[in-house]
C-alpha cells in the first residue's frame, strides 16, 4: 500500500447510519455449491426485508462477475481474490448500516473465514445452504454440471475443485427438505430473534439527539 494513503474519519459513523436505519448491520453468507438455491434464496429474503422497511443489498455472484470481478476465472487463486473483493465491498455495505446478503459459492472455509475476520462480532453470519450435489445436479438450471461431466468447463465446485462445507453456520438451510419460502423464512427468523431487524439509538446518537433538541 502507498504511504500517501490515509484512512479519511467520516463525520457520520456507523452507529448513527444504523440508528436511522433502525437495524443492526451485517453480512448474510450464503454459501452452497451451484444449484443449490443461494441466489433464489437471498432474493426472497431480501423480498422479506423490503416488506419489513428494512435497508438491505443482495450481491449475487454471477452478478458481481458482470462488473468489479469480470477480469476474473475460475482457478483457486481467482476464486480466492473472488471473495476477498466481496467481502471488502460487503464490509463497506455493513459500515453504511445495511443488511447485505451475499450469495457465491465461496467454496473454502479460510476464505470465509478471512471475510468474517474483517467485520466486527455478530456482523458475518454464515447460511449455509445445504443441498446434495445429486440434488444440484438435477436442478443444473444453467446447465453447469452438464458441461462439467464433458469436460467442458474445468475447476468446476463439486466435480474437480473443492468446496469445504461450513462447520458450525449461524443459519443451516436444508433445501432438499424444505421449500424456498421456509427458508427464507427461517433466515428472516433469525434476523428477528438476534435482534438485527431493530436497533435503538445508540448512547452516543442518544446523546447527540438531546443535545440538538435543547438547542
Amino acid at each position: 500500500m502507498n504511504d500517501n494513503i490515509v484512512w479519511h474519519e467520516a463525520s457520520v459513523n456507523p452507529e448513527q447510519r444504523s440508528a436511522l436505519k433502525q437495524q443492526k448491520p451485517a453480512v448474510l453468507w450464503f454459501t452452497g455449491l451451484s444449484g443449490s438455491g443461494k441466489s433464489t434464496i437471498a432474493n426472497v429474503v431480501e423480498l422479506k426485508l423490503l416488506t419489513l422497511h428494512k435497508h438491505s443489498y443482495l450481491l449475487d455472484g454471477d452478478n458481481v462477475r458482470h462488473g468489479l470481478n469480470n477480469d476474473l476465472g475460475f482457478s483457486d487463486a481467482d476464486r480466492v481474490e473472488n471473495i476477498r473483493r466481496i467481502g471488502e465491498v460487503a464490509k463497506l455495505f455493513v459500515d453504511s448500516g445495511c443488511l447485505v446478503l451475499t450469495a457465491f459459492i465461496s467454496p473454502f472455509l479460510s476464505d470465509r473465514e478471512q471475510v468474517k475476520q474483517l467485520l466486527a462480532q455478530g456482523q458475518f453470519i454464515e447460511v449455509f445452504v445445504d443441498t446434495p450435489i445429486d440434488v444440484c445436479e438435477a436442478r443444473d438450471p444453467k446447465g453447469l454440471y452438464k458441461k462439467a461431466r464433458a469436460g467442458e468447463i474445468k475447476h468446476f465446485t463439486g466435480i474437480d475443485s473443492d468446496y469445504q462445507a461450513p462447520v458450525a453456520p449461524e443459519i443451516w438451510l436444508k433445501t432438499a427438505e424444505h421449500s424456498v419460502e421456509r427458508c427464507a423464512q427461517q433466515v428472516v427468523d433469525y434476523l428477528a430473534q438476534q435482534g438485527y431487524l431493530e436497533q435503538a439509538l445508540s448512547e452516543q446518537a442518544h446523546s447527540e439527539q438531546a443535545h440538538s433538541e435543547a438547542q
